[in-house]
């Protein structure tokens, strides 16, 4: 009989970090499927489930070239994540998925990948940006935008001096603190000040709404055309297979048509993300 669509698969916990202390606390986890589990392609979420507090989608941000675990990066938000942040390590998680369409990795061979991310908004990019990374030969450079409102709420934080030593590394905070030496200053921002170039280039983008919508002004004020920008949506997904109709965009289901769409593809949906 074939699995019930719904049936969630039984995952351990098998490691927890803790990104962001406080009201906006964030933490990573790594998950091992107790039997046969799925594999994923960058870009594509997972419904994670606790018993007696319910569910809620959720990124994988591990790569897809990783076989040993499933990584998803988490802010407390409400009772569903609530109940993850207080879950420990050896803990069981429902985990069904994967759920949506993917980046399009393959046709990005040979072309310079710009990675632009905000607070919790890099999770979702993680996992394409690790995929490449792991097989730099198959692309040119690669570069990363990252920022937050403080230092205290970045993710990946030792990841993100380790690959400063890998590639370009642009970090901002939105306001100035004790010890900081990198960039002081919206995202969006501190793409007009770096000016990376758009010439065979594409850039992949993900954070607060606010954030993405003035980050593809300024990648277009720069040459950026629309099939050269991705993005994530995140809208609100209850199902995960098309049935509710809380994701919608038009005639669109995130869940299913998405959550990975170009700028050229996006812009011609309703408003209504």
């Amino acid at each position: 009989m074939p699995d019930h669509p719904y049936m969630p698969k039984l995952a351990r916990i098998v490691e927890v970090k803790q990104e962001v202390e406080g009201a906006r606390a964030i933490k990573t986890f790594r998950v091992q499927f107790v039997d046969d589990g799925f594999t994923h392609q960058c870009g594509q979420c997972a419904m994670l489930s606790v018993l007696g507090k319910g569910e809620s989608m959720i990124s994988i941000s591990s790569s897809s070239l990783e076989k040993e675990y499933l990584q998803f990066s988490i802010m407390r938000v409400g009772r569903v994540t609530t109940a993850i942040h207080e879950m420990q390590e050896g803990d069981l998680l429902g985990v069904r998925g994967p759920y949506g369409n993917q980046f399009p990795i393959e046709k990005w061979k040979g072309k310079n990948l710009i990675f632009i991310g905000g607070g919790i908004g890099l999770a979702p990019i993680w996992s394409v940006l690790q995929t490449a990374r792991m097989q730099q030969k198959n692309y040119g450079d690669l570069s990363l935008f990252y920022g937050s409102r403080t230092s205290s709420d970045m993710v990946y934080k030792e990841e993100l001096q380790k690959l400063k030593q890998e590639m370009t590394v642009q970090l901002s905070i939105d306001v100035e603190e004790p010890g900081w030496d990198d960039y002081v200053g919206f995202v969006p921002v501190n793409i007009l000040d770096k000016k990376p170039s758009p010439k065979n280039a594409i850039a992949i983008t993900c954070g607060p709404p606010i954030m993405i919508k003035f980050v593809i002004k300024n990648l277009e004020a720069l040459g950026f055309k629309d099939d050269q920008i991705f993005t994530t949506v995140e809208n609100k997904m209850k199902c995960g297979i098309g049935k509710c109709g809380r994701c919608n965009i038009g005639l669109h289901y995130v869940c299913k048509d998405g959550p990975v769409y170009s700028w050229a593809e996006l812009k011609n949906l309703p408003q209504e993300y």
